[in-house]
């Protein structure tokens, strides 16, 4: 087992070798700081997702496939390259994600909890394999890294085997980092300056496998405790269950220029911080002591290859890899408190279908699942009532696998329920 004193140590001995400011080359599909993007898809609301009952279709597998059982959802990391994660469709501005979970054993696996925007604001919490008594809480700007010092290492006692509930809660003054009911670390706009995370933000989740030398750089291995024995796996990240709050409402978030500041940023149909009675209303018992030590070399980017990125220089340098997939709630449709997007005024809940390769549609007696070939699949019910539902993204095929066996069991209760009504 590699000591958390081995590895901190190799993090200190690596600040030396910065000269300079660095920018952390994470992914992003538009940088509104730079161009014109399209506008941010906003949750707008409070969700509440029991991920013990299954998936949703609010959060979109990429990098491997999440598997779903009594314990919520699992991010199994078992070979080289596997980086399983969840992203969030939705973006919050400003706002409290709370996430009930265990983190991943094992020498070079990291388990992870990202806030990023489309220009790179980030907000992270890691945990390092070999290490279950912290939690590794970090913050970017527009993904510049600049002299690395806004890394701390703060308690997480017996983070692999008990559940454990982990907020990041942020608004336009402060963001509070927490760990059950105890504030760990607290950081203000006045400490943070120009590098304070502030433009609308999805939320990630997963584990990777940092320690993979084939895919990372000596440094990144060295910060993520070592080589990864792949041997003594598989190696799994657990979330029960994620609250996402979002402090603004509204149906969409629009960066007004290219300034990057959260003044800049509109809503159509809302207003930035509608949401605000909801801030403060945190139930925290206990303020932690003094982070156990400042680490100003945790890498940005947050999840690993699949994901966000992989890491290539020393100390950690990373350039963009796969882009993780891009969905929208569909006009029409809207989120519910438990985190399913169904259609307006539907009682239904109704998950992402697949379609074959092929393109083909499913039939069945009375009713059916057809490919309509524009982003949805409609369910036909023995009624004969249609209902249009977003189809999985054929960007991810693996995703696409872990979501078929569900979502057609909904299809065919779907039917069912038609025969019963009739």
């Amino acid at each position: 087992m590699v000591s958390p004193t081995r590895y901190r140590a190799a993090l200190a001995a690596g600040i030396a070798l910065l000269s300079s400011a660095a920018s952390a080359q994470t992914w992003t599909h538009c940088d509104p700081t730079k161009t014109s993007c399209e506008p941010n898809t906003a949750l707008g609301m409070t969700i509440d997702v029991d991920f013990s009952q299954g998936e949703v279709n609010s959060f979109v597998a990429s990098g491997g496939t999440p598997s779903y059982g009594s314990d919520g959802v699992s991010f199994t990391v078992a070979g080289s390259g596997q980086a399983p994660q969840l992203t969030s469709v939705f973006y919050i501005m400003f706002g409290r994600v709370e996430v009930t979970m265990k983190a991943a054993p094992g020498a070079g696996i990291v388990s992870s909890l990202v806030l990023q925007s489309d220009c790179l604001d980030e907000i992270d919490m890691e945990w390092i394999g070999p290490d279950s008594n912290q939690v590794q809480t970090n913050y970017f700007g527009k993904g510049q890294t600049g002299s690395y010092n806004r890394g701390q290492f703060n308690p997480a006692p017996n983070n692999q085997a008990e559940w454990v509930k982990y907020t990041i809660d942020w608004t336009p003054e402060r963001i509070i980092w927490s760990v059950g009911e105890t504030v760990v670390r607290t950081t203000t706009t006045s400490e943070a300056g120009s590098q304070y995370p502030q433009t609308p933000m999805q939320v990630k989740f997963g584990a990777w496998a940092g320690g993979d030398p084939s895919m990372n750089a000596p440094g990144t291995v060295e910060w993520a405790g070592g080589p990864t024995d792949f041997s003594k796996g598989p190696f799994s990240m657990h979330v029960k269950s994620a609250v996402v709050s979002d402090y603004s409402t509204g149906k969409q978030y629009v960066y007004g220029d290219m300034s990057g500041t959260w003044q800049s940023i509109k809503s159509e149909g809302g207003e930035i911080n509608g949401n605000k009675g909801n801030v403060n209303t945190l139930t925290l018992t206990a303020t932690a002591p003094a982070p156990t030590s400042n680490s100003p070399t945790i890498p940005a980017g947050g999840i690993g290859p699949g994901g966000t990125r992989t890491q290539t220089g020393y100390p950690w340098v990373p350039t963009g890899t796969d882009a993780p997939p891009q969905s929208t709630i569909p006009d029409g449709w809207v989120m519910t408190p438990s985190g399913k997007i169904v259609p307006a005024g539907s009682s239904s809940i109704n998950l992402p279908i697949p379609t074959s390769s092929s393109g083909s549609s499913q039939q069945s007696p009375g009713g059916g699942v057809s490919n309509n070939g524009d982003g949805f699949t409609t369910i036909t019910s023995a009624a004969g009532s249609p209902t249009a539902v977003p189809q999985a993204p054929a960007s991810d095929n693996v995703a696409g696998s872990a979501l078929r066996a569900p979502s057609m069991l909904l299809a065919f209760t779907s039917l069912l329920l038609g025969y019963v009504l009739l």
